[in-house]
């Protein structure tokens, strides 16, 4: 039970950063251009232009803000929450001395929440005919409100506290101790909370320093590819079997294409390691601070070819000195660890080494590996699969490695009708014929994310024997699918599913809200209410996403065939009308007839 609780505390660890790092790494590419607009044309610049060099301060003041606090009202409340969270955090940002990344992160999400709520009020007791004008005017009026509570309120709050972070980041920094910080960095990146933070917590640090200072060291704390590359480096040298064999490719991939990810599973594999990795980290920030490291803007992947380009001038010894010897560091302690280790004798395999380390770790959890549906079971199980997506924490790097990989496969196999994606975890959206694959870490989050798809957890997105597996699978359920339309048209056109229904318990009617069809989910919701109210019958109808059912006879779910198998893995009590239609169906008339 406690190992249980230990696990959840993990994950919910693992969402607070993702959520944080998600509001920053979709606007990587804006803090990009503002650092290098900052490094090429400001006064003390490559090339210095007044002219252009006027671009620095808005872009810093108005649009990263606005564009974080879109995105985070984004991941609340799709395009409401944005909309509300954009204009809530203006509040915020007007008359601000300090650039108001904080502030973002927290006004986005709060107008995307408050707007939800709102919505969950009164949206369903909007007559038909004016939903417009309420959505439009609820999400004006109450994003007028939040600016003005972040003017009166949380600028105050947000000001104070990036002050007193920016002077306790500064005194750390002036007593040389910032190098500390990866004693707690590297662990927390091997657990896969480098994007939370680096892009959650120190981007935004190091853009409100490097502000004022024309550079900082902040951005280098967890971009530094140094200990992982020496990591890799003694593998090669010291290590054994297909370890050995797979760490050049690994470091390659890991030191100029900034995917950090691709070392966790060597550390995973020797826990001592961590040993190398901090000790890197350490000498490597010491070595930054101590000959005047740091970059412009954020280094996004931590990719040596991308610090480069985003080395302040006149710190680029200072910065690729820093790299060097975290390298060295990290690779002399790693060596001594892996020549020392006899355990290291047997090992020849190392997906295996890490197929077993897993198993061990849910063994003595008491539980297995958390999924929804097992992707191990059956052939008959990938029938429905229609989609496959990568999942990882940032939605970059490794799991598009992985999709390619596994694209190319399915290519290969002659498979035409199922598509291979990526995504970051957070925007994992649940929903018929899908097949998620993430890594063994992530994989609690992704089954809760998707409760409904089938899951496939893997150690190393670029080199796990279950990408085999899934195509077997779905080559083999290829060939039985024209059999199974058949079957299940045959069922559907067999049965009424009108006369199937107990009318007398329902008391409301919903539509499944689609990310692809949320307008003709909204457009049926309103055809239904008109001829009910022509019927003088008061029955509540609703138009709602599958994860706000209440799994209960009283509601009764219209939806299409297609619709009707992922509802019915999620909810066994639901009453449920297949139509080929939801807005043409001949099935209302009927339903409205029966209802009381």
């Amino acid at each position: 039970m406690e190992a249980k609780k230990n696990t959840s505390f993990k994950a919910k660890v693992q969402k607070l950063g993702t959520n944080l790092s998600s509001m920053v790494m979709p606007n990587i590419a804006a803090i990009i251009a503002w650092g290098l607009i900052t490094a090429i044309f400001m006064a003390n610049g490559w090339f210095p232009n007044a002219k252009i060099a006027l671009l620095i301060s808005p872009m810093l003041s108005y649009l990263l803000p606005l564009l974080i606090a879109y995105v985070g009202g984004r991941l609340v409340y799709e395009e409401r929450g944005a909309v509300v969270g954009a204009i809530a955090v203006m509040g915020v940002v007007v008359g601000a001395k300090v650039p108001m990344f904080l502030g973002a992160m927290i006004m986005g999400p709060l107008g995307g929440w408050c707007i939800k709520k709102f919505d969950q009020l009164f949206q369903d007791k909007i007559p038909s005919g004016f939903e417009m004008i309420y959505n439009n005017f609820s999400s004006g009026i109450l994003g007028m409100l939040l600016a003005i509570l972040g003017t009166y309120v949380v600028n105050p709050l947000v000001v104070g506290g990036s002050t007193l972070m920016g002077k306790g980041v500064d005194f750390i920094i002036s007593i040389h101790m910032l190098p500390l910080a990866n004693i707690f960095i590297e662990p927390a990146k091997v657990l896969f909370l480098n994007n939370a933070i680096g892009n959650g917590i120190l981007v935004p640090l190091g853009i409100q320093q490097a502000a004022s200072a024309g550079k900082s060291v902040l951005f280098l704390l967890e971009s530094n590819p140094g200990p992982g590359l020496g990591i890799l480096l003694a593998f090669m040298f010291f290590g054994k079997g297909s370890a050995k064999a797979s760490a050049p490719g690994a470091a390659i991939i890991h030191f100029f294409g900034g995917i950090h990810e691709i070392y966790f599973p060597y550390i995973l594999m020797k826990p001592a390691l961590i040993i190398a990795a901090i000790a890197g980290g350490v000498s490597g920030t010491f070595t930054f601070q101590l000959l005047g490291g740091g970059l412009k803007a954020a280094a996004s992947p931590g990719s040596i070819i991308a610090i480069a380009l985003m080395t302040a001038k006149g710190a680029y010894f200072g910065t690729f000195a820093g790299v060097l010897v975290a390298a060295v560091v990290s690779f002399l302690i790693a060596a001594v660890i892996l020549k020392h280790d006899k355990s290291m004798e047997d090992d020849d395999d190392l997906a295996a080494k890490q197929a077993q380390m897993q198993a061990m770790k849910a063994e003595s959890k008491g539980k297995e590996m958390p999924t929804a549906m097992s992707a191990q079971e059956s052939v008959e199980s990938y029938r429905d699969v229609k989609k496959v997506i990568f999942a990882c924490d940032a939605g970059m790097g490794s799991s598009a490695m992985g999709a390619s990989l596994l694209r190319d496969k399915v290519k290969k196999a002659g498979i035409t009708d199922v598509t291979v994606t990526n995504t970051a975890i957070n925007r994992l959206q649940d929903e018929a014929g899908l097949l998620v694959i993430t890594q063994e870490e992530l994989a609690e989050r992704a089954a809760q994310r998707t409760p409904s798809a089938m899951h496939v957890a893997v150690d190393n997105f670029l080199s796990s024997p279950k990408y085999d597996e899934v195509v077997a699978n779905l080559k083999a359920i290829s060939q039985f699918e024209p059999t199974a339309k058949a079957e299940a048209k045959t069922e559907t056109q067999a049965s009424d599913p009108v006369a199937n229904v107990d009318f007398a318990k329902v008391t409301e009617v919903d539509f499944i809200s689609h990310d692809q069809h949320k307008g003709t989910a909204t457009m049926a919701t309103t055809l239904l209410k008109e001829r009910l109210t022509k019927a003088n019958k008061e029955v509540t109808v609703k138009n709602v996403k599958i994860n706000d059912l209440d799994d209960d006879s009283s509601h009764l779910v219209v939806v299409t065939a297609q619709a009707a198998k992922n509802l019915r893995l999620r909810y066994t009590n639901v009453q449920i009308v297949v139509v080929d239609d939801l807005l043409t169906s001949d099935k209302y008339d009927e339903i409205v007839k029966k209802l009381n």
